[in-house]
């Protein structure tokens, strides 16, 4: 065997040894969470070895959390190449487990999003049987998810998994339908703010910046006041979502926290972003570079508050089994044991470094081309459309507003590609007898004008001929090859079905480990 054999081999084994890694270093965390929790309860019955199962699937939901849903929170700055992988990871780990552990507050809704109702459930110990089958339904759901690069919504999967159990443990009448109602509602609601918002944001940086002559000089204008709406944007989000559990605001207390931090940014970086400028030359790229350390500064933000609320989705569960078996009842809110928060916090960290970057990888760069003005239209959609969706009483996933956000992004860099394209055919059109370096120059003015200047090209084409050389099916087929490039449709569509199934999936997984352990526990 020589030694270019040898080296394909070694390339072979290599993916596969990566994988064993991750796999056994998860196995350990598991184990560890069993042997700890083995350690502060003493065996003495058959429910203290359910609490120890218990919390080896909540490690196991944690572990699939920070694999799925952190992507979001710092795919876009990783795309946009902002920051680096490893360093996402690194402020991911370090935000994450400090909003849970500062901000995740001492009390958890043990039935949540209030989807079934707990006065149906027969005794305690069918709800540890139901809480269990809901978390581990969710936790495998999220698991497959991951498997299949699709990012989904935690909270949907959790509350899937306690339908499917809570309709298997009282029957259908057990379910608050009303509720689940406004939950498929936001399978819609969410994707098209977060779409419609970020969209909004980068148009409105294309005309008034990105189209301009003099795109530095409408930067230092424009940058400035951008990054103050950040700023209240971030910490009204902060204080309504990250901290509500320590520290509960109405919106118009934390709005004027919020409207103070934005002028305080504002005067600051104001003169930073000015003297930063004078080193840029009047290109895009340039501009891009003004909005590295805001998009830096926002995925920590999204991380924390992810921290401090979705936590509970991993230990909630956990925390409802923990209170059942120590207080033999059932009950609406449980407290929230130390150790059940660190199976959390811990879990999402490992599960975020193990498995995270495949996640991050689909959301920063396979559904559409960020650069960092589009991942800062993101990063604002994700804060502003939670902030209006909480004061609307909207039900919405952080998960697919961050998504839809990126969608919407990609979209209208679609709409605007296409129309170009059609202005640009018509310029060619009409030009089509002149020398091809003349056409260029033509083209490269159009492309550097601003919007009005276009508009006027285009006028004064049409007002001279009427001539064109390219039919109506050619141009279709020219805006299709634009499509391709900058939305993929087969990351819409796989993202779609997997939000589309998520609940039913989750609760039919739900129902059948129900029964399964139910089977188990009974004589």
């Amino acid at each position: 065997m020589n030694l270019k054999n040898i080296q394909h081999i070694e390339n072979a084994t290599s993916d596969s040894r990566k994988e064993l890694f991750r796999l056994g270093t998860a196995l350990l965390f598991i184990i560890g969470t069993m042997l700890y929790v083995s350690t502060i309860h003493q065996i003495d019955s058959t429910r203290d070895m359910l609490l120890i199962i218990a919390a080896m699937i909540g490690g196991y939901m944690a572990l699939n959390i920070g694999a799925n849903d952190v992507a979001n929170n710092v795919g876009p700055a990783v795309g946009s190449k902002a920051i680096t992988l490893v360093g996402a990871i690194i402020i991911a780990v370090i935000f994450e487990s400090a909003g849970a552990l500062i901000a995740g507050g001492d009390v958890v809704s043990t039935i949540k999003k209030g989807i079934i109702d707990p006065d149906l459930i027969p005794d305690s110990d069918t709800f540890i049987w139901l809480m269990m089958g809901a978390l581990l339904a969710a936790a495998i759901w999220l698991n497959i998810a991951t498997a299949v690069g699709a990012p989904v919504s935690t909270t949907h999967s959790i509350v899937g998994g306690v339908l499917g159990a809570g309709i298997a443990a009282g029957g259908l009448e057990i379910a608050n339908w009303g509720q689940m109602g406004k939950i498929a509602a936001s399978w819609i609601i969410s994707p098209m703010l977060g779409g419609i918002i970020a969209a909004g944001f980068l148009l409105f940086l294309k005309k008034t910046v990105l189209y301009q002559d003099n795109i530095i000089d409408s930067g230092k204008k424009i940058v400035p006041f951008l990054i103050g709406i950040m700023a209240w944007a971030f910490t009204t989000y902060l204080l309504l979502k990250g901290l509500k559990k320590i520290w509960k605001l109405d919106f118009l207390t934390a709005g004027g926290i919020g409207l103070i931090a934005a002028v305080i940014v504002f005067i600051l970086v104001r003169p930073l972003i000015i003297h930063a400028a004078k080193k840029l030359d009047n290109s895009v790229e340039s501009v891009n570079q003004l909005f590295t350390i805001p998009l830096i500064v926002a995925a920590a933000f999204l991380s924390f508050a992810h921290g401090a609320n979705d936590v509970a989705n991993a230990v909630g569960p956990l925390a409802a089994i923990n209170d059942a078996i120590v207080h033999h009842d059932i009950a609406t809110k449980a407290v929230i044991p130390l150790w059940v928060m660190m199976v959390g916090a811990l879990g999402i960290a490992l599960g975020l470094s193990l498995y995270g970057p495949k996640l991050i990888k689909t959301v920063g760069s396979e559904i559409t081309e960020l650069n960092k003005i589009r991942s800062f239209c993101v990063a604002m959609a994700a804060a502003i459309t939670v902030i209006i969706a909480s004061q609307l009483g909207l039900p919405v996933s952080s998960t697919h507003i961050a998504v839809g956000a990126i969608f919407g992004v990609g979209f209208l860099r679609e709409y605007l590609k296409r129309d170009e394209l059609s202005i640009e055919s018509e310029i060619m059109e009409h030009h089509i007898n002149k020398d091809p370096e003349e056409v260029a120059e033509i083209l490269e003015h159009f492309a550097k004008t601003t919007i009005e200047g276009k508009r006027y090209m285009l006028k004064e084409l049409k007002a001279n001929s009427k001539k064109g050389a390219l039919t109506k099916t050619e141009r279709k087929q020219l805006n299709q090859i634009y499509k391709k490039q900058l939305v993929k449709r087969s990351q819409l569509l796989r993202i779609l079905a997997a939000w589309v199934i998520t609940v039913p999936a989750s609760a039919i997984m739900a129902a059948l480990l129900f029964f399964m352990i139910k089977g188990m526990m009974i004589p």
